[in-house]
């Protein structure tokens, strides 16, 4: 996030964009309502008139894998009404020409037929984020899981560019991350591009520092392999030894089927995590691993805040801290580490080699965390980012992004679109809710569809359907709600039996390698 949690309080405008936060996020989604309590402005994109919606000012209803072309829309009226941020454009970002060049390719009303969101709705949301200033941009895996999964992010940042709503309090790009600490992940550098801090592979300084750092002659010049390519390495032994490290990838990946064939073909898998799952079944070796609460460290939140994780109880049986193990497989491997907790791990090494976490040490994170870039000890941490249009590439760049279909639309054979998501009461794959009673509160998958096409189908509510795509299919129940328009299905992936991810496609964004769970093409069947 780019802004902070405690802004959403003095927000005065909100536009949420592919995040069923209420559901997906319901500790941000409570400071937002808040917000909205104290008069606050709300509008929500997004193909489901999920919780959220019924909050919103406006609800746009967008077409699933629709949303560049939709706010290329609305940037096309800001423009043509002569509705920007003219100081911030001209002295804060480069390449407005191109850009706008781009943008005048998306007249409102072409936008409105790709999204499905009519001329008049897209003018009037245009208006209103001109007027009111300024406003915070919140997305979700509704933008990310696509293959054009950067490109909307990039249009995401173009739109507050535009309007100036960076640099500021209660503004920015404000991405809620997925998974838990999958921010505190990236900022460790379990990325296959950059080491921790961010720190560029590819550049020569930072491959040496950090080699001299890890005591080894010299590290690999050039970035790593993203995961669906190590997966698809699998089976022809390119890749000959996969570690899987906290993740449930038989069920998490898209086409389960695909997956588990890539899995068993492993000439030796490793897999670390405190349950047995779908994934260890695979394993020829499997290390316990202790949890959140039977060890000391730090998690970081959406909001780049470092906080202090502690232990309240000893793990059982054989399980050990995940440092510890990485420790142990290092000594046979014949290296001596020399930190012996994660503190020690935290303050000797993460924060001396990262300069944005440089400040951030265990002594200072006793209360509230801080937040990065926090260079020294001295620094109060960093609550938004790019104060006074100050980028990191010195202005802020537009980039000229086109709208492109989804990798699989709807026909004739498979006439719906599913998406997919997550449920309040249960969390990715029921590792841990699965275990913990909240299988009272959802016990099972269902496929939710429009009234309109469970009549044309003759599918009646709770009445169990099949729901099969070109990879799989999988028997539900039928889920009847006002909350999906026709045409569409959705879904999420906690239920192994129902998982939305038989049916999932897998196809990635080229980039970034995000897999497209957004948009497939399913058909329904009673049975």
């Amino acid at each position: 996030m780019t802004n902070s949690f405690g802004e959403f309080a003095d927000a005065k405008m909100f536009l949420c964009i592919g995040t069923n936060m209420t559901e997906a996020h319901p500790v941000a989604a409570t400071f937002l309502k808040n917000a909205l309590r104290k008069g606050a402005k709300l509008v929500v994109v997004d193909p489901r008139r999920q919780p959220l919606a019924k909050l919103a000012d406006i609800h746009c209803q967008i077409n699933v894998g629709s949303d560049i072309a939709f706010l290329n829309g609305l940037m096309n009226v800001i423009i043509t009404e002569n509705l920007y941020d003219k100081e911030f454009v001209a002295n804060r970002c480069d390449n407005f020409e191109a850009f706008k060049t781009k943008i005048m390719e998306y007249p409102v009303e072409r936008a409105a037929e790709i999204s499905g969101v009519k001329p008049e709705t897209i003018r009037e949301v245009a208006r209103l984020l001109s007027t009111v200033k300024p406003a915070m941009l919140c997305y979700t895996l509704g933008i990310t899981e696509h293959t054009t999964g950067k490109d909307n992010v990039m249009s995401t940042a173009n739109l507050q560019l535009l309007l100036g709503n960076m640099g500021m309090p209660s503004a920015g790009v404000n991405p809620l991350r997925g998974q838990n600490n999958v921010q505190g992940a990236c900022d460790m550098g379990a990325l296959p591009n950059v080491f921790p801090g961010y720190q560029k592979v590819i550049d020569p300084a930072m491959r040496e520092k950090f080699a001299r750092a890890w005591n080894v002659e010299k590290l690999p010049e050039n970035n790593g392999m993203m995961m669906p390519h190590m997966m698809e390495a699998l089976p022809d032994r390119k890749i000959r030894a996969f570690y899987i490290f906290g993740e449930n990838l038989a069920n998490t990946e898209p086409d389960i089927h695909k997956v588990e064939r890539e899995l068993a073909s492993a000439e030796f898998l490793v897999c670390q995590d405190i349950f047995p799952t779908e994934t260890t079944r695979f394993a020829h070796v499997v290390f316990p691993a202790a949890s959140w609460s039977e060890d000391d460290g730090t998690f970081s939140s959406s909001e780049r805040r470092v906080n202090r994780v502690r232990k309240v109880k000893t793990p059982p049986g054989e399980a050990k801290p995940n440092w510890w193990i990485f420790k142990e497989i290092a000594k046979r491997m014949g290296h001596t580490w020399e930190s012996n907790s994660s503190q020690e791990i935290w303050d000797n090494e993460v924060s001396v080699l990262a300069p944005a976490l440089g400040g951030i040490k265990y002594s200072r994170i006793e209360e509230d965390g801080l937040q990065w870039p926090c260079p020294t000890l001295e620094h109060p941490g960093t609550a938004f980012l790019h104060r006074d249009g100050m980028f990191t590439h010195g202005k802020g760049v537009f980039n000229p992004v086109d709208w492109k279909a989804p990798a699989e639309i709807p026909d004739r054979e498979y006439p719906f679109v599913l998406s997919t998501g997550r449920r309040l009461y249960q969390y990715h794959t029921r590792t841990q809710t699965g275990r913990s009673g909240m299988n009272f509160l959802m016990s099972e998958e269902t496929a939710d569809i429009s009234p309109a096409d469970a009549q044309k189908l003759g599918i009646q509510q709770d009445e169990r359907i099949k729901v099969r795509s070109r990879r799989g299919e999988v028997e539900v129940r039928a889920r009847v709600t006002e909350q999906v328009p026709p045409g569409m299905v959705w879904m999420s992936f906690h239920f192994r039996e129902g998982s939305a991810n038989w049916l999932t496609n897998a196809v990635y964004d080229p980039a970034t390698m995000t897999a497209e769970y957004k948009a497939c093409a399913v058909n329904l069947e009673r049975l």
